[in-house]
């Protein structure tokens, strides 16, 4: 009896298993495609400083457009800054300064990176280094922004890495 018992009890229980579909596996959870954020430049090693200084502020445009805040936090200098000159490059009185890499992250999170630009770099740089220290001039191009010089970047090199240690724009009088 106790054989019957027990054999009935797996026909029940094969017999619920497959008028419930044959398993009794848990419902998937949707799967969430996040979006894919586009590699940046393979950037190679540079032959001599004038070429580091180039990919420098390449890699500044790219961030922006990438909006890849830890890209472009590695290649300021901690007391860094960015100096909106406001078209009179002649009257610091009326310039805009964020001073240090958190004023400086907050510019590009609060600033730049709402207006999405889809195009943002820098063009007919004239570079000037001296030893550690470098000044690069050059043209801004932000969308369909074109400034003629209107951007003075400042970079030193240090413990054998350059960085961005301030970068002066709206150059040009309006």
């Amino acid at each position: 009896m106790r054989k019957f018992g027990t054999g009935l009890f797996l026909v029940i229980f094969a017999l619920l298993a497959v008028s419930c579909g044959g398993s009794v596996a848990p419902t998937p959870l949707p799967v969430v495609k996040l979006p894919t954020k586009a590699p940046p430049t393979i950037t190679p090693v540079p032959a001599n400083d004038k070429e580091a200084l180039v990919q420098l502020i390449r890699a500044e445009g790219e961030g922006v457009v990438q909006q890849d805040i830890d890209r472009l936090m590695d290649i300021w200098a901690a007391d860094g800054q960015i100096v909106d000159a406001n078209h009179t490059p002649d009257n610091p009185a009326d310039d805009n300064k964020w001073v240090g890499r958190d004023a400086i992250r907050q510019r590009y999170v609060n600033l730049v990176f709402p207006s999405a630009p889809m195009q943002a770099g820098a063009s007919d740089l004239q570079v000037t280094i001296e030893g550690p220290k470098a000044v690069v001039t050059s043209t801004t191009n932000i969308g369909n922004e074109v400034a003629a010089k209107g951007d003075r970047w400042a970079i030193e090199k240090r413990d054998g890495r350059w960085y961005i240690t301030s970068l002066t724009y709206n150059l040009e009088p309006k």
